[in-house]
């Protein structure tokens, strides 16, 4: 299965590059250690000058991949949207029972990462620690609605939108499946976040997952 994935590439909408970082040793190890330097000192601190001296570059030649940090983030964001949807997808495509089918779908979505041996620059689990932490700064900004026209986080809604439909297959009569769907999505970061370091207002745990919490949730609001 790894052979037969493994021309397998995550497509990123190329308005947020300026040269696909995929295409070249220096982009993909742009990418690699993007993830480990954000992760080490938080995106606020994060510079190309930074991701330069790690990489032994110069700061100019990430700028020939990105024009600036956050079209960086949004590339990094965009990357594991799209390879969580590959992961959905993939998961579920042979599942006939609907109810089914949207669990698994729920699994995927809000599960604890595990690394993906099948792209050796990006560490899966390192990255879903930045999107857990840093997510929201890629769309809170004055810009969000200009980038949104532009195309920049197509997989994300994309993403939504596969998550919505399952819900509305399972219900039909259900008004709320995109807001049921996108709280799936968004809910699951912020309870790990919660699970993490705000233990006492959350009933995620070791014990209990994220992944528990949003199928019940789901399953009692699709059976009102």
């Amino acid at each position: 299965m790894i052979n037969l994935l493994s021309n397998l590439k995550i497509a990123v909408p190329d308005k947020i590059y300026i040269k696909d970082p995929e295409s070249s040793d220096l982009g993909k190890r742009i990418i690699e250690h993007g993830i480990l330097l954000i992760d080490e000192i938080g995106f606020d601190g994060f510079t190309f000058k930074k991701l330069g001296a790690k990489i032994g570059s110069n700061e100019s030649s990430i700028y020939r991949y990105f024009e600036s940090k956050h079209k960086l983030l949004l590339y990094l964001t965009s990357w594991y949207w799209a390879w969580v949807e590959y992961q959905l997808v993939f998961a579920t495509h042979n599942m006939p029972d609907e109810k089914q089918k949207l669990f698994k779908a729920i699994e995927i979505v809000t599960k604890t990462i595990e690394e993906d041996v099948m792209f050796t620059h990006v560490n899966e689990v390192v990255l879903n620690k930045i999107i857990i932490n840093e997510y929201s700064k890629s769309y809170l900004t004055k810009e969000v609605d200009e980038e949104n026209k532009e195309g920049y986080f197509v997989v994300y809604k994309r993403l939504i939108k596969r998550l919505s439909d399952m819900i509305s297959n399972v219900n039909p009569n259900y008004k709320f499946a995109s807001s049921l769907a996108s709280t799936i999505v968004e809910g699951s970061l912020h309870q790990h976040f919660l699970k993490e370091h705000f233990r006492s207002i959350t009933d995620c745990d070791s014990k209990t997952t994220p992944t528990e919490f949003f199928k019940d949730l789901t399953i009692n609001a699709l059976t009102d």
